[in-house]
């Protein structure tokens, strides 16, 4: 059997199947691909087109059977989409990193293979510049790895397995190792996890070509206390990392050091009203590609804090508005920096917002598109 034949028999043998819709993507549109977090058939990616004229989303195709996708990444050429692929999110059994093939603009997914994350609550997804590594997080085992792309497209196993170790000041929600995402430096030399129940970014030095880890020259460095580092994004110039704190509602700045891949914490600012006393926790923060500004969720106040950032990094409070949908899970922007895309997980879709470029101020734009769970963004262009 073929391989081609083969993943595609190991594909649907797994419940995955494949849904096509009528419209294709123009070359002139963004092709966004937005994954349902939920099991069965319900689970799956979806593709569509953005109109940054108008700031509306077009249903293009559906990748269905595709479990529990929590998280997704793409390659840097466009070429491949890796996925969370779990049918029993969080269980006793370790998750998987599925890889598909892009069929052009069309939206399809074509299946290639799966890997073991070798851990649960699999959740986040990250690939270097070079396309040769995939980077990945276990929130609720704590751990991390590493894996190879090869021609093809399909995953090696894990390269390198890393697991975290500790607690933090919070009894609740930590009282062990959480780590909740993995992001890569814009110089593609270093990489960072951020443990939530460890309070630190994790800091390790990556050899893209292997897609080897080894830990960094400062090995970690700590948030404030109890803070609950959750996602960071780098700023486009290279010189800051901003991380969003799920349990204290907070985004800390810290300088990087591209040479060493120090990082030296600046500023932390709350992405809450003062007089906000209900439960809320954040997730995602985006920035947009000219640097202006920078953009946050809050779940349970179900909103978006937006910020204006200074030539030094530092953050000002633009304003804080509804996110459209109940718990915002996942921001997304596209280059020209015009549109933020939000999902609203267990609000089931995914709101468009005109970006003010004198102001930064959000402005909502037509019916949000329902997605059952939608849970992440990627914008391809």
């Amino acid at each position: 059997m073929r391989i081609a034949e083969f993943s595609k028999s190991f594909f649907l043998a797994a419940g995955i199947s494949l849904m096509t819709l009528s419209h294709s993507a123009s070359a002139e549109e963004p092709l966004v691909f937005v994954s349902s977090f939920a099991g069965g058939d319900q689970g799956g990616i979806h593709a569509m087109t953005l109109d940054e004229k108008s700031a509306t989303l077009k249903p293009v195709h559906k990748t269905a059977g595709v479990e529990n996708p929590f998280f997704i990444a793409v390659s840097p050429d466009h070429k491949f989409l890796y996925s969370i692929y779990a049918p029993t999110f969080g269980g006793k059994e370790p998750e998987q990193v599925a890889a598909f093939k892009l069929e052009g603009r069309s939206g399809k997914l074509s299946p290639l293979n799966r890997q073991s994350t070798k851990g649960t609550a699999s959740c986040f997804l990250e690939v270097d510049a070079t396309g040769k590594t995939v980077l990945m997080a276990n929130y609720s085992s704590g751990s991390v790895a590493s894996y190879s792309i090869k021609a093809d497209g399909s995953l090696s196993e894990p390269v390198s397995f890393v697991q975290h170790h500790g607690s933090s000041v919070n009894d609740a929600r930590q009282k062990e190792a959480h780590a909740h995402c993995f992001v890569i430096s814009p110089n593609n030399r270093f990489a960072y996890s951020a443990d939530l129940g460890l309070d630190q970014i994790v800091c390790y030095a990556l050899d893209a070509a292997t897609a080897k880890l080894t830990p960094a020259a400062q090995s970690f460095v700590r948030t404030p206390p109890g803070s609950g580092p959750r996602h960071m994004t780098f700023h486009p110039n290279g010189k800051n990392l901003y991380v969003i704190n799920e349990l204290l509602n907070t985004v800390t700045l810290f300088d990087f050091l591209a040479d060493s891949g120090m990082l030296i914490e600046r500023q932390t600012i709350s992405t809450v009203p003062a007089d906000y006393d209900g439960v809320t926790h954040t997730a995602d923060l985006k920035i947009t590609p000219n640097g202006k500004y920078l953009y946050g969720t809050n779940r349970g106040h179900d909103s978006i804090a937006g910020y204006k950032i200074a030539e030094d990094g530092t953050l000002t409070l633009i304003e804080i508005t509804s996110s459209l949908g109940k718990g915002p899970q996942n921001l997304a922007i596209p280059k020209s920096g015009s549109v933020l895309l939000c999902a609203n997980m267990p609000g089931n879709n995914v709101a468009a917002f005109r970006i003010d470029a004198e102001t930064g101020k959000l402005t909502a734009s037509g019916t949000p598109v329902e997605v059952t769970g939608a849970s992440c963004i990627r914008i391809l262009e």
